[in-house]
């Protein structure tokens, strides 16, 4: 009898190539145990990790880490960024912010046109003498309640509020979504603070020498021989003052425009492409906005939108922006 030990009364690591099924499993390459979990996937046991399942072709999920990971929000993913200042806050906050921002933008408003009061009344007799074609042998105003002259005088002073908070308003605007925008973005917003500025007073001033004389022309020229010429003053600056802010609001159009292209928001092309759908949204707003029952004051704003918008496509053109 010998007094070797039997191999299989001795505990101890065993080598790979005692078990069939070990063998297959160091001929694959593979350094863990593989069990089969029912469900298609197998989980590996590996000393040096964490037990992970595996589908075959790469690992599947982690059952020590089931909680999923996502990467920081200043990472590129899928080759986008987000702006540097951007930050996650409450609806509430965001709502808060807004109405602040319009706050500051109304105090502004409402100071221009505070400071128009003071000349209001001489602004009046200077509109209202160069506006008409007769120039001084215009009809004189007509006032039909009593205080329908103060009630012009805050009006027309709200032209210059407009002025004033136009501005305002752009750079407010700037301000509540400064976190949302790229640098380059930003630069470009502050540039269009002063041109908003100047492409509204150039609104006011087209209407001023052009619009309103061929209006008030035409109004005169289809009312002569019909009626005695009375024009009542509240309800001809509400013509006037309307006519005058919209086409400032207007003439906003190719900064729009240019802003969009530049963030990269639109394509001249693209424009260009649905120019027809632009022209019935400016002829829908002008005769939305322009209360005129003669149609002439709709159709002259209509044009001039679609003259301000088919200019600044021919200009981006010209310059070989695409």
């Amino acid at each position: 009898m010998s007094d070797e030990p039997d191999d299989r009364d001795v505990e101890g690591p065993r080598e790979p190539g005692d078990n069939p099924d070990e063998r297959r499993s160091v001929a694959s390459g593979s350094d863990s145990d593989p069990t089969d979990s029912g469900d298609g996937l197998t989980k590996t046991d590996d000393a040096d990790g964490p037990s992970l399942e595996t589908d075959g072709e790469g690992v599947v999920s982690d059952r020590h880490n089931p909680e999923p990971t996502y990467p920081d929000r200043d990472d590129d993913i899928g080759g986008i960024s987000t702006p540097p200042d951007d930050e996650e806050m409450p609806l509430a906050d965001h709502i808060e912010e807004m109405v602040l921002r319009l706050a500051v933008v109304l105090l502004f408003g409402a100071g221009g046109t505070a400071i128009g009061l003071l000349w209001a009344s001489d602004a009046i007799g200077f509109v209202w003498f160069n506006v008409f074609p007769q120039g001084g042998d215009a009809p004189p105003p007509h006032l039909y309640n009593p205080l329908e002259l103060w009630l012009t005088r805050i009006k027309i002073s709200s032209l210059l509020g407009i002025m004033i908070a136009l501005p305002a308003f752009v750079y407010e605007c700037y301000l509540f979504m400064r976190p949302g925008l790229y640098p380059n973005e930003r630069k470009y917003y502050l540039a269009a603070v002063p041109t908003s500025v100047v492409l509204a007073a150039g609104g006011m001033v087209f209407s001023y020498v052009l619009v309103l004389p061929l209006l008030f022309e035409y109004f005169t020229y289809y009312a002569e021989g019909s009626a005695e010429i009375a024009y009542a003053l509240g309800d001809t600056f509400n013509l006037i003052i309307t006519l005058t802010g919209f086409l400032a609001i207007v003439f906003q159009i190719p900064l729009f425009i240019m802003l969009a292209i530049m963030m990269g928001v639109t394509t001249r092309r693209w424009l260009a492409q649905k120019r027809l759908y632009f022209w019935a949204a400016f002829a829908g707003l002008s005769f939305m906005f322009t209360i005129d029952p003669t149609m002439m004051a709709p159709i002259l704003v209509a044009v001039t939108m679609i003259l301000l918008f088919e200019g600044t496509l021919l200009v981006l053109k010209w310059v070989g922006q695409e």
